[in-house]
């Protein structure tokens, strides 16, 4: 019988941090931005309410980020 051991805490994926390479060029490396644009290719491609929302999520994550940069 073999023993299945669960994998060290650093090996485990967190399913709400997306993986960078699976956004390929569109990676920006930022958590939060990334994790907006996965969402985005995430929703359906036969659901446009899905795809809308997921646009304005990066929308507003985008101006977040920009806005911590600028200070605003």
């Amino acid at each position: 019988m073999t023993e299945q051991h669960a994998q060290p805490d650093h090996e485990q994926q967190d399913p709400h941090r997306p993986d960078p390479q699976e956004l390929g060029d569109d990676a920006t490396g930022d958590i939060v931005i990334d994790a907006a644009l996965r969402d985005l290719l995430d929703a359906p491609d036969d659901n446009l309410d899905a795809q809308i929302e997921a646009g304005r999520r990066v929308q507003q994550t985008l101006q977040s980020r920009l806005g911590d940069l600028g200070g605003e």
